[in-house]
């Protein structure tokens, strides 16, 4: 191979990354098929016909290396690499939070209807305080101390231990409801 055929092949070098990009949509995979077209290139300038385009060579060089690539994919299926695997092979225990749920649900219902209802238009929707005040009727203040008592509640039912007035609480507020 003389200097004058290393020189023509350099000169194609931008137009091969380029179209090499556009093909595999990868700057490492597309410098890998670049490297191996201008590989192939030169160890087989022999089979280059003098008279003939020397870019449409080099670009056909590297369309058969990429379908070549495609087909040996295809019948490899996909690479996965072994640290990929590894962290992909074990899923955390989902019991705790199915538990943890649960425990929320048995405790949220056992709330009266007043607290879940504030609990669920402030933690769940996301109304400002002022909001649930315009929707229930009731002072702004008041669906502070409401939410406040709600949410102790809550968190002692949790708990595992009846807060203290809790029963007396709930038929209290039961009976006000149903007055109102």
């Amino acid at each position: 191979m003389d200097e004058e055929q290393v020189r023509a092949i350099e000169e194609h070098i931008p137009a091969l990354r380029r179209y090499a990009r556009a093909l595999v949509r990868d700057a490492d995979k597309a410098d890998d098929l670049v490297q191996d077209c201008l590989e192939r290139s030169v160890s087989r300038i022999s089979q280059f016909a003098p008279g003939t385009n020397l870019r449409t060579w080099l670009f056909t060089i590297m369309h058969n290396l990429h379908c070549d690539t495609l087909r040996r994919l295809q019948r490899r299926g996909p690479h996965v690499p072994i640290n990929e695997w590894e962290s992909n092979a074990q899923y955390p225990a989902t019991q705790a939070a199915a538990v943890e749920i649960r425990e929320f649900e048995r405790a949220f219902s056992r709330l009266t209807k007043r607290d879940q209802h504030l609990l669920l238009l402030v933690g769940v929707e996301g109304f400002s305080y002022e909001e649930v005040s315009e929707v229930l009727g009731i002072a702004v203040g008041t669906v502070k101390s409401r939410l406040f008592r709600a949410r102790e509640r809550l968190r002692a039912l949790q708990g595992g231990a009846d807060p203290a007035g809790l029963g007396a609480v709930r038929r209290d507020s039961a009976l006000a409801m149903r007055r109102n």
